[in-house]
């Protein structure tokens, strides 16, 4: 065991639970012992009526955008249960696990950005540069950053949102958490960064601190930095990142 990369190390995974299965297969099979500490809970609108109007237009749409591999996978079931997407419709999204959970929905072209999974990716892209007059829905969780539809209303598009899911806080407990002694933790939301240090009191957020952070986007990164995490990193998106940076870290730390 001491030959793998992550062998010994206790790793926190704080993506909803059923969001966490392969990277917790991947971090053990590098040796790492995993800490499961969901930040999210996920689960479909309960009311399903204004999704299932939507999907019945959407015909009438030039450009669907799929903000997270959940909304692929509520926003998708919707679509399938009524029939096929259109032809016509183009598909984005903002990142490459998004990007591939749409191709094994069936999506044979997804507009997506390479590297870099946010909204500001998927505006740079040129096929979103000349959108006067589309018309654009946006499948997503409830409430969320509003850049990217306005970004496109600006550029002459009309947009639509609709909620497919729920993001929700579960209940945990911070003291099991550090009771584990974790040795870094990966972390993929700023929302759940944000319930993550209001659940710690004074003395909790200065033991936790300086546990490295792995991070998918600056824009977290900054928002870590700004609570006081003194070890903040960055990865690329998706699995292979996250796996990459823990990786990298770990050499980096020996």
């Amino acid at each position: 065991m001491e030959s793998l990369p992550l062998a010994g190390l206790n790793i926190v995974v704080t993506r909803p639970r059923e969001q966490a299965v392969q990277l917790q297969q991947r971090i053990e099979q590098l040796g790492g012992n995993v800490i499961l500490f969901p930040l999210l809970e996920i689960e479909p609108v309960s009311d399903t009526r204004l999704l299932h109007e939507l999907v019945a237009r959407l015909s009438d749409f030039d450009l669907a955008i799929f903000i997270s591999p959940n909304a692929v996978l509520y926003g998708m079931a919707a679509i399938q249960a009524s029939s096929a997407p259109p032809a016509s419709l183009r598909v984005a999204t903002v990142g490459q696990g998004s990007a591939q959970a749409l191709r094994d929905a069936g999506v044979k072209e997804v507009i997506a950005p390479q590297g870099r999974s946010d909204s500001e990716a998927l505006l740079a892209l040129p096929q979103l540069q000349n959108v006067r007059s589309w018309k654009v829905v946006i499948f997503r969780g409830n409430g969320g950053r509003e850049l990217l539809g306005d970004t496109l209303k600006a550029r002459g598009a009309e947009v639509e949102y609709i909620t497919c899911y729920h993001r929700s806080k579960p209940l945990q407990d911070i003291d099991t958490l550090l009771a584990r002694k974790p040795d870094a933790i990966t972390l993929s939301s700023s929302e759940a960064l944000g319930y993550l240090w209001d659940m710690l009191d004074e003395t909790g957020r200065k033991q936790i601190s300086s546990v490295p952070l792995l991070v998918p986007h600056a824009r977290i990164a900054d928002k870590a930095r700004q609570q006081g995490w003194q070890q903040v990193m960055q990865t690329g998106g998706g699995d292979d990142g996250v796996v990459s940076g823990l990786v990298a870290w770990s050499k980096a730390t020996i």
